[in-house]
């Protein structure tokens, strides 16, 4: 690589380390930065996942309480459908030829945009609904929502743009009411998808390392320090700024040649 290369890799993931901390979104940013730089597209999203996610993994912590409200029970089938899903989802895009993806990725992209432009106002209404008794749940209920979960998580295993509030819709249509509960489920749910898919990048030679290590360095100081000066900029901004780059980024990849 040339000099410049790793220089915008490392602000990139430190971009993406702090918006994925308040806002989320940082696909956005990182898979095209290194398909910029040289990379094959389908390696840059492998190496894209395994640099975002110890940032994914260490906010787990700040929900411990959260989760222990959470029923055990359903927490299990969940994080089982979601690792599942998630291997499924990452050896299909192992065997995706690097053309297809390109093909593919604008509407990954387009997909993972709208997805984000809507996570604010479905947060929004979720928040303002009481934090009652959690709904029971039929058995019809939690099949139908293993199901979904199981095919969210072949989306994360493959691309994983827009997992979040994806999840949150489920959650909600299931019946949960907690919005931090429900926080808390999504934020390990993505944790699991996240991780699985990293592995089985890593088991199968899909990560290109010193790309992957220079950035997991590059988010982990933007999800730490990046954030505290983020905090103190009115988030619709953050999100407007992510949402632009989002739809740059589609509208790129739609007309590139």
């Amino acid at each position: 690589m040339a000099f410049s290369q790793p220089v915008l890799l490392f602000f990139v993931a430190v971009l993406a380390g702090t918006l994925n901390s308040v806002a989320g979104g940082g696909t956005f940013f990182t898979v095209p930065a290194m398909i910029f730089t040289g990379m094959l597209p389908v390696q840059a999203n492998t190496t894209s996942t395994v640099a975002l996610w110890p940032g994914s993994a260490a906010s787990i912590g700040a929900y411990w309480r959260e989760l222990l409200q959470v029923r055990l029970g359903l927490m299990f089938l969940l994080v089982g459908t979601s690792l599942v899903g998630s291997i499924l989802g990452a050896i299909l895009l192992l065997h995706t030829p690097q053309e297809t993806f390109v093909h593919l990725l604008p509407y990954l992209l387009l997909t993972a945009t709208l997805l984000f432009s809507l996570s604010g106002p479905i947060t929004k209404r979720l928040h303002v609904r009481n934090f009652g008794e959690e709904a029971h749940l039929s058995l019809l209920t939690i099949i139908g929502v293993s199901v979904t979960q199981f095919v969210i998580a072949i989306y994360g295993g493959y691309f994983g743009g827009g997992i979040g509030i994806l999840m949150l819709a489920t959650l909600a249509l299931m019946g949960m009411e907690n919005i931090h509960n429900m926080n808390a489920l999504k934020v390990l749910l993505a944790t699991v998808i996240n991780a699985i898919a990293s592995a089985t990048f890593i088991v199968a030679s899909a990560v290109i390392w010193p790309q992957a290590i220079l950035m997991t360095i590059g988010a982990i100081i933007g999800g730490y320090g990046g954030a505290y000066f983020a905090r103190k900029i009115e988030q619709r901004w953050i999100r407007y700024f992510v949402m632009v780059v989002g739809l740059a980024m589609t509208i790129y990849f739609f007309i590139r040649p």
